[in-house]
Formats: C-alpha cells, sequence, structure tokens
C-alpha cells in the first residue's frame, strides 16, 4: 500500500485563521484528518498589521489542527489576500524547438516563462501564472499543447500579482511559526478549487468569495481566471452597522448577526397563544440566550435586516457590480454568480444578490472531501478547503514566489534551534 501524500493549507483570514490537515491517495482523493480554526488577530483587510499578534494566532491554529491530526506540519500552502492584488491578461510567443517533432513540455515552460515578461514596478511580485489557451500555428483554444505538432506556438495567461511587502510579511509570520512555504496562493482562486464545478468554469462563471474583511471577485470564461480583484468591504461591515445601530459591542452585534442568519427551528413549536404568539415570534429575535453583555431581550428581525443590514448588503453587492461591469465579461459567463465565504450565509444575501445582479446566483460550499467534514462543509470554509485542493494538483507551471526559498530555509534554521533547545537540560 502507497503512502498517501499529506497536504497542508493555512487561511490566514481577516475574520479567522485555519488550518487544514488532509491526505491525498493516488486518485486525488482528498480525506481531513485535522482542522482548526481560531479567531485572527494582527491582520486587518487581509494584509499583517501586528506580526506578533498575528505569529500568535497562526501558531495557536496549527498546533490545534496537529493534534488532532497526529501529525508535525513541515510546509503548507498559504492564503494571501487585500487590496494589493491586482491581476492581468498576458500573451506569450515562442518558436518550436523542433518544427518537425512535437511540442514537448519544455516549450510548454518556455511560452509561458515568455508571457511573465510583463512591466511590473519593484515593489510588486507575481503570485500566479495561469494559461488560459494555447494557439498552435492558426489553431486556437488549445488547452494542452502537449505532443502537437506545429512551428509557433502562443498561450494567454492570466497572471495574478501582489505587493512584495505584503507578500513577505505572511511568509514571515509563517517562517516564525517553523512552517515552510511551499506555496502562496489567492484566497479568490483558492476558493475556486472547492466550490465551482468544471461544467461552471467551463460556461462561465463569477465566483464572489465574500470575507470578513474584503470580498474577492474571481470571472471565470473557458475553463480558466480571466479578472481578479478584491474590495476592501467584507461582512465586518454589517456587523459594524449592527453595533452602531443596536449600541452594542462589536462582539454582541456578531452574534445577533450568526443568529439572524441561521435557519430558523424554533418559530414552529406550539404555544399557548395561537398563532397569534407564532407571528408575534417570527418578527421577534429573543437575544437573551445569545449571551451578550448588553441588557437586550428582544429586538425586531424586519428593523434590524431591513433597516441596517440590507442597505450595506446592497452597497457592497453593488460595488460588486461594477467590478463586473469593468471586467467587460458579464455576457461570457451564462452560470451565473456562486457567493461563498463567512458572508455569503448572511441573511438575505442570495435574493438581494439576484435582484441587483440579474443573475442566477447560488451558495458555493466546498464539495469533493471526506474525513472531518462536518465542521467546516459551509461557505465560510471555501478557501480553507481550496487550499488543500490546490496543494493536491500543485502544478511547477503556477511558478512559486522567489522569496519562498529564502523564507524556506530560514524555517528550517528555526526549527533546528528549536529541536537543539529541547535537547538541552
Amino acid at each position: 500500500m502507497s503512502k498517501d501524500k499529506v497536504v497542508v493549507g493555512i487561511d490566514v483570514g481577516s475574520s479567522k485563521i485555519t488550518t487544514v490537515i488532509v491526505t491525498v491517495d493516488n486518485t486525488s482523493h482528498v480525506n481531513i484528518i485535522g482542522v482548526s480554526t481560531v479567531p485572527s488577530k494582527g491582520l486587518r483587510k487581509g494584509q499583517v498589521v501586528d506580526i506578533d499578534e498575528a505569529v500568535s494566532a497562526i501558531t495557536q491554529s496549527v498546533e490545534a489542527a496537529e493534534r488532532m491530526a497526529g501529525y508535525s506540519v513541515g510546509s503548507a500552502f498559504v492564503s494571501v489576500d487585500g487590496t494589493h492584488i491586482e491581476s492581468q491578461n498576458s500573451k506569450g510567443v515562442v518558436a518550436i524547438s523542433d518544427p518537425n517533432g512535437e511540442i514537448s513540455q519544455e516549450d510548454v515552460l518556455r511560452v509561458i516563462e515568455a508571457a511573465r515578461a510583463i512591466s511590473l514596478p519593484s515593489s510588486r511580485e507575481i503570485l500566479h501564472v495561469i494559461p488560459r489557451y494555447f494557439v498552435v500555428d492558426s489553431q486556437s483554444g488549445i488547452k494542452d499543447p502537449l505532443g502537437m505538432t506545429g512551428v509557433r506556438m502562443e498561450v494567454e495567461t492570466h497572471i495574478i500579482t501582489g505587493a512584495t511587502t505584503a507578500l513577505r510579511n505572511i511568509a514571515k509570520c509563517i517562517s516564525q511559526v517553523g512552517i515552510d512555504v511551499e506555496g502562496m496562493v489567492f484566497s479568490g482562486l483558492a476558493s475556486s478549487y472547492s466550490v465551482l464545478t468544471d461544467t461552471e468554469k467551463e460556461l462561465g462563471v463569477i465566483l464572489v468569495d465574500f470575507g470578513g474583511g474584503t470580498t474577492d471577485l474571481c470571472v471565470f470564461v473557458e475553463g480558466a481566471p480571466a479578472y481578479c480583484s478584491v474590495l476592501p468591504i467584507g461582512s465586518r461591515n454589517v456587523t459594524n452597522d449592527l453595533a452602531i445601530g443596536l449600541r452594542i459591542s462589536l462582539d454582541s452585534a456578531e452574534k445577533i448577526k450568526l443568529a439572524l442568519s441561521m435557519p430558523p427551528q424554533i418559530a414552529v413549536e406550539p404555544t399557548e397563544d395561537g398563532k397569534a404568539a407564532d407571528k408575534k415570534n417570527s418578527d421577534s429575535l429573543d437575544v437573551s440566550s445569545l449571551s451578550i453583555e448588553e441588557d437586550l431581550r428582544l429586538v425586531s428581525k424586519k428593523t434590524l435586516t431591513d433597516g441596517i443590514m440590507k442597505p450595506r448588503l446592497r452597497e457592497i453587492i453593488n460595488m460588486v457590480k461594477i467590478e463586473i461591469q469593468k471586467s467587460n465579461l458579464a455576457g461570457l459567463t451564462p452560470s451565473g454568480v456562486v457567493l461563498t465565504g463567512g458572508g455569503a450565509s448572511t441573511i438575505g444575501m442570495v435574493d438581494l444578490s439576484r435582484q441587483e445582479l440579474g443573475m442566477p446566483v447560488r451558495i458555493g460550499i466546498p464539495q469533493n472531501v471526506t474525513g472531518l467534514v462536518e465542521e467546516i462543509s459551509q461557505p465560510a470554509f471555501g478557501a480553507s478547503l481550496g487550499l488543500v485542493h490546490y496543494g493536491a494538483s500543485y502544478q511547477t507551471e503556477d511558478v512559486r514566489l522567489p522569496l519562498v526559498g529564502r523564507i524556506e530555509i530560514k524555517g528550517i534554521l528555526n526549527r533546528g534551534i528549536n529541536l537543539i533547545k529541547s535537547i538541552l537540560p
């Protein structure tokens, strides 16, 4: 029996840090053996603002997942987010090295390398180079040119870039935990690996990852991303509005938001007053059972949803609509919109999205995993599980960051120092 490969993903988000440890067999079947989520610290809108706090939270998440899996994490795929993420499409052209022979893997790598030659300021790094399609001589739309015969090959790629300082800060946090960065993955792209189907990607689909501090947008056309961007607004803005409107703390507002967004379970209980009481209960939310600090008993659901939450959700959806229009790809996405991320579960989000965007909308829940799935079969963990799916199908042409090599050495040194300290009396 061959030994399964272990893949680790660390989703470093604005509201939570999730570590997922999975085993991957020869058939690329993903089985979760360890998972842990802790509240995020030291991060704001996807970027590190306090390294010590971020390292502490990442350590806590990794150690809890290690205990559950009985496995010591040595390297991991890490999510990257923030408004510094940008994308563009680029073309590369090369002559086939042997015109009489077949296109080799070396030719494919050369043409992708040619597409990478874009003008970038020194403050930015290339995060992903994703081939969209190849053109061999005059034949377009080729997905895999290996083994074909031709003289000239072109490639259309989608390049995602990030700010060097933001990427290095994330990498530094991971290395201080004593873990090597195996690859950095844009959160929106990671989510697509776990919540989108191949059919949706091929037909054309828009993925909206509605996180705590940011909202990621990825437009897929003919099976590959064609436009990606990040908006500096997320579900935490809805929580802030609730806190201001009710004059309560952010923690209490978050509890009330989650309680509102949960499917009703107690509304069908029989009461002495019959239907009248049932109707009254349907509009009133009893917050006394939520363990909030403030002296609140009953709040009106209609006031909270229609008066406070919906205007903010509408604003976020309109910002997404403007980004979709900016991409000029709305007409190429018949599969509509897939909402994922923690904010996708917010009450009224799907209906509002359908109204404002005028497209079919569905909630994206992570798929194709087994094992400890009960805790994380919800939209909030789309990026976390996408990271391990990405790791399971990691390709060499999806280029690693140059800085990762330096970080890996530092991570190994840290682990060596920790080992020596543990041996010494």
